[in-house]
């Protein structure tokens, strides 16, 4: 009979400390920072675990400080006057939020909505300020991201301002789209959110997406997996956003 000798685990402390080390270094405003800048950020940062649809960042409150997606995905999202929700962004792993408050030292302008269970990592101000100071490639990576934010937004706007529902949904499937690598691949749209996320996204009622998302299944432009959403045709796709 062979014996196999039992396998040592280590320590929870140890393997925790480990494993934040390993998602902060997937997040890619840190990935460049040098061991003592990580050191610093893993003293500093409290991890926190939210549920799905649990409030992560509230609108109205204080910017104290900047959040990182550690896994899962989230949702930012505005409030109308009327209670309707407005998507404004997703959010997923590597991701990071609440730099506009914590920047300006100005209260939260959105919400942050866990879409999924998700983890989260909490930089206090005074250490995310000092990182954002001390650090040049998170100064550069902080410009570059508030650049694309600028843009985003802007996207958003120009989709939100289509006054046919189905071409708002089409389109927001075309800015999710992930190129494909290699030539004559589909596209794909990952983790795809719920009908419901998609359609505060877009300004629109839950059945509004369902039927259209099934429109085009059974036109042969997209079929969907468990969780991703396959572009089989970009081009097509494309063509009925544009389309007069």
């Amino acid at each position: 009979m062979t014996l196999i000798a039992p396998q040592t685990q280590e320590p929870a402390a140890a393997a925790e400390e480990r494993q934040i080390h390993i998602h902060l270094r997937k997040i890619p405003l840190l990935a460049q920072l040098n061991d003592e800048e990580i050191t610093f950020v893993k003293q500093e940062i409290r991890i926190r675990q939210y549920g799905k649809r649990d409030i992560v960042l509230q609108k109205g409150g204080h910017g104290d400080g900047l959040m990182f997606l550690l896994s899962g995905q989230a949702q930012v999202i505005d409030v109308t006057e009327d209670g309707r929700a407005i998507g404004l962004r997703l959010l997923s792993a590597g991701d990071f939020f609440g730099e506009i408050a914590l920047i300006n030292s100005s209260t939260r302008s959105a919400s942050v909505i866990a879409m999924t269970e998700v983890l989260v990592g909490f930089l206090p101000a005074l250490a995310a300020m000092h990182l954002m100071s001390h650090s040049p490639t998170v100064a550069n990576q902080m410009l570059r991201h508030l650049a694309q934010k600028i843009q985003r937004d802007s996207e958003i706007r120009a989709l939100l301002s289509i006054n046919n529902t189905s071409k708002r949904i089409y389109a927001f499937l075309v800015m999710q789209q992930k190129p494909a690598t290699d030539p004559g691949a589909p596209a794909v749209v990952e983790n795809l959110p719920t009908h419901q996320d998609i359609a505060n996204m877009v300004n629109t009622s839950r059945e509004t997406v369902t039927r259209a998302l099934l429109a085009l299944v059974q036109q042969g432009i997209i079929e969907k997996d468990a969780h991703n959403l396959i572009i089989r045709d970009p081009e097509a796709l494309k063509k009925l956003v544009q389309a007069g």
